[in-house]
């Protein structure tokens, strides 16, 4: 409980720490072989964070010119979303006896206690703010000192040192072929969203198509709300409920393909996290770090998982997060097939 507890209250200076070693994790690669091409460390860190901030600063930009253009009409959507909600409400009072007034005021109750999350989501704006300036301080800390991290590790672990090799491969692979699958798989959902919103005519189909590539990052969750985001929109800038079915249709065909095709074939690791505990450690994520540690949650869960596999004690436990189901008859697994993000990392390593 300590533990927990020390997450929550220090969550400001975890969080930057977390998506530092994450991303520094994901630009070594860059590092070394600017190295090998005789490239001094300290230019070869930053012309790798270089290349990041452009990347990210890139999809920070096209994001902000696509919400400019969504605030313009902010003052038109508000009018319709106002005239849709009182047809709403109507409704609501003539199907189930609930007065207009008792609702607006069943609205206002929950509006207020809204204001308390609205005041974290404020301060994790700002904090967010202060992460810009403190990751790049830290992913330059982490490569400059990685082999002095990687000393520490193998003299406190002297007695299994064939293990601990084996558990920094596995985990570096892990993480870095997860993060490139899934920046992969959200450019080819982003791609598919934004193409099924444009046929189906709905305004602002390029922004929502990446937000909701985005928000698919977060397993199970991020894919409902991703649908909810373009119906709403499509029931306040359309009239019917033709469009809003159509993009749940769209959608859940989008979400097949995506869990068919695309996570095996660009995602998929040799650390597999069951659907039951891949929820539970999104929502502890979020209960912990917010929207931060949702993101965090399965890569680090998949550390762990690595870890378990590799200590004969806790063995029961890397099973227990697994993905394979055991059965009293004997039953052949074909091979797993690397993934194009593993294969990507590997040949990048060499």
């Amino acid at each position: 409980m300590f533990t927990f507890y020390a997450l929550f209250v220090l969550r400001d200076i975890f969080v930057p720490i977390a998506f530092s070693i994450i991303i520094a994790i994901l630009l070594n690669p860059l590092v070394v072989r600017l190295r090998r091409a005789k490239v001094n460390k300290v230019v070869a860190i930053i012309i790798a964070i270089a290349l990041a901030l452009a990347v990210v600063t890139g999809l920070i930009y096209f994001l902000s010119s696509q919400l400019m253009s969504f605030s313009e009409q902010l003052p038109e959507l508000q009018r319709r979303f106002g005239i849709l909600t009182a047809q709403l409400q109507h409704w609501i009072a003539s199907t189930f006896s609930i007065s207009v007034a008792k609702q607006t005021t069943m609205v206002r109750d929950a509006a207020s206690s809204s204001q308390e999350l609205l005041g974290q989501a404020a301060g994790s704006a700002i904090s967010m703010v202060i992460n810009i300036v403190l990751i790049p301080v830290y992913v330059f800390v982490i490569l400059f000192y990685k082999e002095l991290f990687l000393s520490f590790i193998h003299q406190v672990f002297s007695r299994e040192t064939y293990k601990v090799e084996q558990v920094l491969g596995e985990t570096k692979l892990a993480i870095q072929s997860y993060m490139v699958g899934l920046l992969l798989e959200a450019m080819a959902v982003a791609t598919l969203n934004s193409i099924a919103l444009l046929i189906l005519g709905v305004q602002y189909a390029i922004l929502l198509g990446v937000i909701g590539a985005i928000l698919n990052v977060l397993p199970y969750i991020g894919g409902i709300i991703a649908i909810a985001l373009p119906v709403m929109i499509s029931l306040v800038t359309k009239t019917g409920f033709s469009t809003p079915v159509y993009i749940v249709i769209a959608y859940s065909i989008i979400q097949f393909i995506d869990n068919n095709f695309f996570i095996p074939f660009l995602v998929s690791s040799r650390v597999q996290i069951n659907a039951f505990f891949s929820i539970f450690i999104v929502l502890l994520g979020g209960a912990l770090w917010g929207v931060s540690g949702m993101f965090l949650s399965i890569p680090f869960l998949a550390v762990i998982k690595i870890i378990f596999d590799h200590v004969p004690e806790l063995k029961p436990w890397g099973k227990l997060l697994g993905d394979h189901i055991p059965t009293k008859k004997k039953t052949w697994r074909k091979p797993k097939q690397p993934s194009l993000s593993e294969t990507i990392v590997k040949e990048a390593e060499q």
